[in-house]
């Protein structure tokens, strides 16, 4: 018998706005907004900046998202997807497939070089600063100029050298040894710095990062697509051997979208269409609204349902809308304010560390968007110039009699939707707390052989088993095995956060009193 470890958290309840996040530095940024009079897209804007420089390996501006905001006082849903492009310049030949693998629908052949995991020829053209920046121009009462104000300052002070973030470096250390940028800025003689045992603290500086988003702050979000910042992008891609040019750089734009409507037990279920987890995390639901047991949350019949629905669901998705393979690693922030609005967003550069390449002249981590197209040819999602591929994300709002209920959403890649899933399931059908819903045991059922957590009652393995392969695993923070949750929740007039409780840094952010 190894040793146990029983790590938990609680919720937060406030009469102000709440922001929940990866990243307790990024909350706190996110809840000064809220405090100064901000609102929950302002916050939410600032956070995600902020994440960019405090957890880089997560999601940053060279990447790309979607968000839901819900109006607290009609109950009206907005969706904004600011996904990743694929360059218009790029040959899908230059993406062959290794000989001797044959995929299937849950495992994809690899490509030559993992041309399209690493470097250069993975970037697709990144949506984040549009995204973002609308969003507040949208919906926001501050300028993308004070919001840029929380991530410049850490850009300046550095990145924290924690063992947490020494962990992740030692993780991809021979990915970012591969580009010379991306080593003089993480790495140490090709190594993860080291903790300083002594007490004293130590960050890694990034002044061309601060310095590109100083010159955004004075010069305007516009200039990551035309202007200065958007010719060194250009310029360091070209050299480093990506298509990606300046014309579609200027043309990139978010898109508005309805949201996805689905009724589920009292609540309605607001998520992204489009190319994203939301259609597939719609169907599962739908699925659920009759096939979940009464009175049973954690019983192995009610982990039988879920198991159905999700990976019938998933199945639906990978031959009809193709599928993103690989554990992404993504960032996921909900907020609500003291008007019961609330915003869920997820953003990502893809991979930890996405493609692995800084840019030399920007400090700018870039995305790997190429490895969401399946790299078969002749499939839904097969890759192709100028398009869009098909995304992991599904960030949601849960509506409950015309208002906001629930903000939920979650990092995990292929684990997001299974997780999001059972979470609200837990939240609408059982009536669970929310801080009892994030500490319950989930199932993944994404991949090839279904993961149930080693804390799951002995009859969930039993009952999943007799129609599933299945792998009975811990719930890690290293590898991530059902996903990194954050939610905020309105329970009459008070806002309540839970942040995921396996995750160090995770944490709720509140809104203080002037």
């Amino acid at each position: 018998m190894g040793e146990h470890w029983m790590v938990r958290k609680g919720e937060v309840r406030s009469d102000g706005g709440l922001v929940a996040c990866q990243n307790w530095l990024a909350a706190e940024a996110g809840a000064g907004v809220l405090s100064r009079g901000g609102n929950a897209m302002d916050a939410a804007v600032t956070t995600a900046l902020t994440l960019s420089v405090v957890e880089p390996w997560l999601s940053g501006i060279g990447g790309g998202g979607f968000l839901l905001r819900a109006d607290g006082q009609t109950g009206s849903v907005d969706t904004l997807d600011f996904n990743v492009n694929a360059s218009r310049n790029i040959d899908p030949a230059d993406y062959p497939l290794v000989e001797g693998r044959d995929g299937d629908w849950f495992n994809w052949p690899a490509v030559k070089d993992d041309r399209n995991l690493i470097g250069y020829h993975s970037i697709c053209v990144p949506g984040a600063v549009a995204g973002l920046a609308q969003a507040l121009e949208r919906f926001g009462t501050i300028s993308f100029t004070e919001a840029l104000q929380p991530a410049i300052e850490h850009a300046t002070r550095g990145l924290v050298v924690d063992w947490f973030t020494v962990l992740c470096l030692a993780i991809d250390a021979e990915g970012l040894g591969r580009f010379p940028a991306s080593a003089e800025l993480f790495l140490q003689n090709g190594r993860a710095p080291r903790v300083p045992e002594t007490g004293k603290s130590r960050t890694i500086p990034m002044p061309r990062k601060a310095a590109m988003l100083e010159r955004l702050a004075s010069a305007g979000w516009r200039d990551f697509y035309e202007g200065e910042v958007a010719a060194a992008i250009v310029a360091d891609l070209n050299a480093g051997g990506s298509p990606i040019d300046a014309g579609e750089m200027r043309d990139y734009r978010p898109v508005w979208r309805e949201a996805i409507a689905t009724p589920f037990r009292g609540m309605t279920l607001h998520a992204m269409g489009g190319l994203s987890g939301g259609p597939t995390l719609s169907a599962a639901i739908a699925e659920l609204a009759t096939a979940l047991p009464e009175g049973e949350p954690l019983s192995g019949r009610t982990a039988l349902a879920f198991a159905r629905a999700i990976r019938r669901a998933s199945e639906h998705r990978l031959r009809t809308l193709g599928h993103a393979s690989g554990e992404s690693c993504t960032t996921h922030l909900s907020v609500v304010d003291r008007d019961g609005t609330m915003v869920s967003l997820t953003n990502t550069l893809l991979s930890r560390f996405g493609s692995k390449v800084v840019l030399p002249s920007t400090d700018l981590l870039m995305n790997n968007g190429m490895m969401w197209f399946d790299p078969r040819p002749g499939q839904p999602n097969s890759i192709a110039p100028g398009v869009r591929p098909l995304a992991n994300m599904c960030p949601m709002v849960a509506t409950q009699d015309g208002r906001p209920r629930l903000a939920l959403g979650a990092a995990g890649g292929r684990q997001i939707m299974p997780a999001v899933t059972q979470i609200l399931s837990y939240v609408a059908a059982y009536g669970m707390p929310l801080e009892e819903a994030f500490h319950a045991p989930r199932l993944d059922a994404s991949g090839v052989r279904l993961r149930v957590n080693r804390k799951a009652k002995p009859d969930v393995a039993s009952r999943v088993g007799d129609e599933f392969p299945v792998d009975i695993v811990e719930d890690t923070l290293y590898p991530v095995n059902f996903a990194i949750p954050s939610a905020v929740m309105r329970d009459g007039g008070e806002n309540i956060g839970m942040a995921h409780p396996h995750h160090p840094w995770a944490a709720v952010g509140l809104e203080r009193a002037p």
